[in-house]
């Protein structure tokens, strides 16, 4: 076999110390790909498969995109759960001996990617990791195109559920796992079901402990104590830096604080009450119009995007700092102009947090630079208009908030105001900031003049009127004389060239300003470069000041949007205390509202508490507006909880530990369970895991089977919520089952409600309002006709109706075979001999003995 070419050599070398990841090998402006790397990539990215000689018999497989143009490629590769190692020449090709350095710069996987085109920027880019042992879970998450970093432990028996919600509320794009989590059967499963996350187990040495406690305190110094105390949280904030520092070689400085949260800290929020409520986005769709997201968040800047987004998965449970963000709001609800104001000024901010990563990572350009400029131009302006602000929150963003102005004039005064896209080829540094690179630029862009000025003062220093300066690639600059002028040459001249009519010739002075010319060029752009880098350097160096107003920002962003919000859909503050009552007047659905525009939305009072009225039942038919009503409950909760207003008139909160929800059903066909099953596995999450402090969305418990099992189901749980000494829990159960309306009057603190319907011979109308006591009719023939069923098929049901309910003493007989269930039969009553012998006996003139041997008889009958 032919030997391999040095460069296929250097190839493989790299790609074996790669295998997991697609190789992007820079050659020339291209980056190429070989063998199964460039199959998988041609195929993925519909590219042409070419081929290359590398010295064997067969042309190795070979298909590349363009270096300047390789973010697309790589994002969709990475979207696909692909990992792309980018390998750089490492070396000027003009000034290497033999065969040019390569090295992986840097590995992307899903969870790295920082590139602003390969992101949204509305969201967070988190990866996850997470190591488990002795029953504690260390988890966190981080970002790094923010540098955010939040870690908690978990332990205790519902520490599965508590992990699963953590996973949801971050929904990381990539997960690192380790030790003993390997062990919880049922993580696989619902991370392939519910999140679009890549999983990777690292080995066990990545999790040693003495190991990640070096690298954790090495990396945030002091603020390494703080975690200290747990070792699976160190294991698995150390493992994650030393992934990131694998695959990113640089800029881990960026992530210079650990953000502890414990999971009390938040209501929790499980993946099913997310995706039920619509917080972020539409359970058909999956887009974000149409949710409470896309109602509530009227931020400007990307950083507030991502922050209000957070906010609404991260509802919270201290009264204190929730009233903060809500004096916020409230005194920018009751300032028009200063909220108007605050508005417009955001509006002109760029994304600081991801421009400091390009900066910090020392990717940025000179547009990043000049784009973070643009931002702190409009700082003073903030700061000076919540100056005077009363809100304790609005005091502490205006202390938060540095002006910048150095870094503002660093910037202004080094960078153009429209600088290339390129770094290397100059035209970024204004004149009159660097005098050395103004002499080299003007030498460059005055060649003309200055040559011009040589040849004058030769003429008259030799006397030789006809003296002139030329060029030629071989001798460079030169001075021509005429034969006729020959003797007038003086002896400082060095003859270079002998025409027929001249001589020419070339001085030291000459070759000076020779190699200022022609050197200028390359010593402009590399001084360029070098007063960039060192602008580059000296903004990454403030980190720290930057990082902190760009929070500020963001919070400043989001207050304002919220503000905005509540005075556009005429919301109000509510007292959110810790009571356990949730009282709110004229209750509206925030998303409903919206997507109705000038229709009015019927508003409706809800009561609850932990004593007399801890679970409503609301009854009524299909269509009418129940689903909607208990919805509306529920965001309204949690918006209180986030610090926003609320969509009522009045409102009432008593802080709620976790909303769940049981909402709909469809099977999931790929584990292999059925709706019910669905159903049932999310009734069993909720009775697991709620509290007494809880507030539970139940939606047609039980109906998934049937009739009688259905029934009995919705019962049990129903009783389960009620019970004080089970659960206590405060619950809006929506039902079709009239016949747990008696609950009300067999259990404590249960109260029936329905929603009111208007009825004119077999057409009804819903009027969208819930009043008190339980409804007599399901309304399930009308509102079949109202969704469009043929006409002759709602005949024929009203004739099945009316028989079932007349036929046989007017009831609907149960029937009961030998070894059946126990259901309602839709064929018609049969009569029971035992009914039979009951009715011929009269029981007036039975005997004691006969009435005991007519009983043992019918219990042989039975």
């Amino acid at each position: 076999m032919a030997e391999l070419s040095p460069m296929m050599k250097q190839y493989f070398k790299i790609k074996e110390e790669n295998k997991d990841s697609i190789l992007f090998f820079r050659l020339g402006d291209f980056y190429e790909m070989f063998y199964d790397d460039a199959k998988l990539a041609s195929k993925e990215l519909e590219l042409t498969l070419t081929g290359r000689d590398c010295g064997q018999d067969e042309r190795a497989p070979m298909c590349g995109v363009p270096f300047h143009s390789c973010e697309g490629y790589i994002a969709r590769l990475v979207a696909k759960g692909y990992k792309v190692a980018i390998c750089e020449q490492t070396e000027d090709p003009a000034k290497a001996k033999g065969l040019v350095k390569r090295d992986i710069i840097r590995v992307i996987t899903p969870g790295t990617v920082m590139e602003s085109s390969m992101l949204d920027e509305s969201k967070n880019n988190y990866i996850c990791c997470m190591f488990a042992e002795n029953k504690h879970i260390g988890i966190c998450f981080c970002d790094i195109s923010t540098g955010e970093l939040y870690a908690t432990e978990i332990s205790g028996k519902d520490s599965y559920n508590v992990l699963t919600s953590q996973l949801a509320s971050y929904n990381p794009r990539e997960i690192l796992i380790g030790g003993d989590i390997v062990k919880i059967k049922e993580l696989p499963k619902f991370i392939k079901s519910k999140l679009s996350a890549g999983v990777e187990m690292l080995e066990d040495g990545k999790f040693d402990y003495t190991l990640c406690k070096n690298t954790v305190s090495e990396h945030f110094k002091d603020e390494s104590e703080n975690v200290s105390d747990s070792e699976v949280l160190v294991s698995s904030i150390g493992a994650l830096l030393s992934y990131l520092k694998d695959t990113q070689k640089s800029g881990l400085e960026r992530i210079n604080h650990i953000e502890l949260y414990s999971e009390s800290q938040y209501m929790r929020l499980d993946y099913n009450t997310q995706r039920n409520l619509e917080l972020t986005q539409t359970m058909l769709t999956k887009e974000k119009r149409g949710s409470l997201l896309w109602v509530i968040d009227k931020t400007k800047t990307a950083m507030g995007k991502r922050l209000i987004r957070s906010w609404l998965e991260h509802p919270l449970m201290n009264i204190s700092s929730i009233n903060n963000r809500q004096s916020a709001v409230e005194e920018l609800v009751n300032n028009t102009m200063l909220r108007l104001e605050i508005t417009d000024n955001i509006s002109g901010i760029f994304d600081i947090e991801r421009l400091m990563t390009k900066i910090v990572y020392g990717s940025a350009n000179a547009r990043d630079l000049r784009s973070l400029c643009s931002a702190i131009q409009n700082l003073p302006r903030i700061s000076e208009l919540i100056s005077d602000c009363n809100a304790s929150y609005l005091k502490k963003i205006y202390q938060d908030i540095d002006t910048l102005d150095d870094i503002f004039s660093l910037i202004d005064n080094a960078i153009v105001e429209e600088p290339p896209f390129t770094i290397r080829e100059g035209g970024m540094i204004k004149r009159g900031y660097n005098e050395e690179l103004d002499s080299v630029t003007g030498d460059m862009n005055n060649s003309k003049d200055i040559l011009a000025k040589i040849e004058a003062e030769q003429r008259e220093a030799t006397g030789i009127p006809k003296l002139k300066v030329g060029y030629n690639r071989v001798f460079g600059y030169y001075i021509e004389v005429t034969n006729s002028y020959k003797d007038l040459v003086p002896d400082t001249y060095i003859r270079k060239q002998t025409l027929t009519n001249c001589e020419r010739y070339i001085t030291q002075d000459l070759k000076e300003v020779e190699g200022r010319i022609l050197g200028a060029k390359d010593r402009s752009v590399a001084l360029e470069f070098a007063l960039f880098d060192t602008i580059r350097k000296t903004v990454a160096d403030n980190l720290e000041r930057i990082q902190k107003t760009a929070k500020a920002i963001a919070m400043l962003d989001v207050i304002t949007s919220l503000a905005n919000v509540a005075s556009d859909n005429r919301y109000v503050r509510p007292d959110v205390n810790l009571s356990s009552a949730i009282r709110i007047k004229d209750s509206r659905h925030p998303v409903v509202e919206a997507l109705l525009k000038d229709a009015p939305f019927v508003p409706n009072d809800v009561y609850l508490d932990s004593n007399s009225d801890r679970v409503a039942i609301i009854t009524g038919p299909n269509m009418a507006g129940k689903s909607t009503y208990m919805r509306q409950i529920a965001l309204i909760v949690l918006m209180a909880q986030i610090g926003s207003f609320v969509p009522a008139s009045s409102a009432e909160i008593g802080i709620v530990d976790s909303i769940f929800t049981r909402v709909g059903a469809s099977d999931d066909l790929a584990s292999g369970q059925s709706t019910f099953m669905v159903e049932m596995s999310e009734v069993a999450n909720i009775v697991k895991n709620a509290t007494s402090k809880s507030l539970l969305i139940l939606d047609e418990i039980g109906r998934g089977t049937s009739t009688f099992d259905g029934m009995s189901i919705a019962r049990a749980v129903l009783e389960f919520c009620a019970d004080k000494k089970k659960l206590g829990a405060k619950t809006l159960f929506a039902t079709h089952y009239h016949e747990l309306t008696v609950m009300e009057n067999l259990l404590d603190g249960v109260k029936n409600y329905s929603i009111a319907v208007k009825k004119r011979g077999d057409d009804i109308t819903f009027l969208r309002r819930i009043i008190p006591g339980g409804a007599d009719d399901s309304f399930g023939i009308e509102v079949a006709k109202l969704a469009g069923v043929p006409q002759s098929i709602i005949n024929r049901a009203k004739e099945i109706l009316s028989e079932l309910e007349s036929g046989n003493g007017g009831k609907v007989e149960i029937i009961r075979k030998e070894n059946d269930d126990m259901q309602l039969s839709l064929l018609g009553a049969v009569q029971s001999p035992v009914i039979d012998k009951l009715k011929a006996a009269d029981l007036n003139t039975l005997t004691p003995i006969e009435a005991m041997n007519l009983l043992y008889e019918l219990k042989g009958m039975i």
